[in-house]
């Protein structure tokens, strides 16, 4: 696929900025349970980076301003100092069914944290509104942020989910390991499933995914392992992400594909498509609007 050769393209070509995440070893992802194949499975001629830890330190962060403050930010830097993008910067792919998740909100948290997309270098912020900082009205029970390079295009309906347009965010991921984790970590993680929330009209993916150094994380492997091994977790996240806005007297949340969590398989090629959308958005084959593409 074109697009998906240009997003290893525009990752090879950042600067050593991008960090972890020097080019190490090349790799084909290939057909099957793991894993898609691009460019009809050949080898690709772009490298790919490379983690060799779970949280990679060759990333920093940087807090400017005072948690719970509207002016509070978390950056993302590289050795050097010099400011990245954790949205642009931070490759998707890690190879064998493998990508790097970028974690906004702790689990057992509840101020709303995510990435600035429409500030420069994307950096992490409290959501507000009305001019007011955001808490959810109670703790979210999971890891939460978004995969890096994706994006979920508003001009693009989805016919599988009731034609719903794209939210204009990256993809969200629902960590389910036991650890809680902190703001601006940087977390090898594999799909297991997707949830399609329809958030005001609006298709807002919610991609499920361990950690590989959770403890469990070797006996799931797809949406049927989770219920084994995590009983009860996904009807949990989805009730919790239906519900969380009625306190403030909204309607709920709906879901598509028919109210449940679709396989990993399934998750695989949401990530594939939003990866696309994202290497168009960055190529500026779509307009960018207030996006902020540094």
């Amino acid at each position: 696929m074109a697009a998906a050769a240009r997003v290893i393209a525009v990752a090879s070509n950042s600067t050593a900025a991008s960090s972890c995440l020097l080019p190490k070893t090349p790799f084909a992802l290939r057909r099957g349970s793991n894993a898609f194949s691009f460019n009809g499975g050949r080898r690709l001629s772009k490298r790919l980076f490379s983690c060799n830890a779970i949280y990679n330190p060759q990333v920093q962060v940087k807090q400017e301003g005072q948690p719970k403050t509207l002016d509070y930010r978390v950056f993302f830097e590289d050795t050097s100092g010099k400011k990245i993008s954790p949205w642009h910067d931070v490759p998707l792919h890690l190879g064998d069914g493998v990508f790097n998740f970028i974690v906004e909100i702790p689990k057992e948290s509840s101020a709303k944290m995510e990435v600035a997309t429409d500030e420069a270098f994307t950096p992490i912020k409290q959501d507000t509104k009305k001019g007011k900082l955001r808490y959810y009205p109670y703790n979210i029970n999971w890891n939460y942020g978004l995969l890096p390079q994706t994006w979920e295009d508003p001009s693009l309906a989805n016919s599988e989910v009731e034609g719903a347009f794209g939210d204009n965010d990256p993809v969200d991921v629902v960590e389910i390991g036991e650890s809680q984790r902190k703001i601006g970590d940087i977390l090898k993680v594999k799909p297991l499933a997707a949830l399609a929330m329809i958030d005001e009209g609006e298709l807002d993916w919610k991609i499920v995914a361990i950690s590989l150094d959770d403890p469990r994380a070797s006996l799931v492997n797809d949406v049927d392992d989770v219920e084994k091994h995590f009983p009860g977790t996904l009807a949990a996240i989805r009730d919790w992400f239906r519900d969380y806005k009625i306190p403030d007297g909204k309607p709920a949340n709906k879901f598509g594909l028919g109210n449940k969590a679709a396989n990993k398989d399934y998750a695989l090629k949401v990530i594939t498509e939003t990866n696309e959308s994202w290497a168009k958005l960055i190529k500026r084959s779509i307009p960018a609007g207030e996006l902020s593409l540094l």
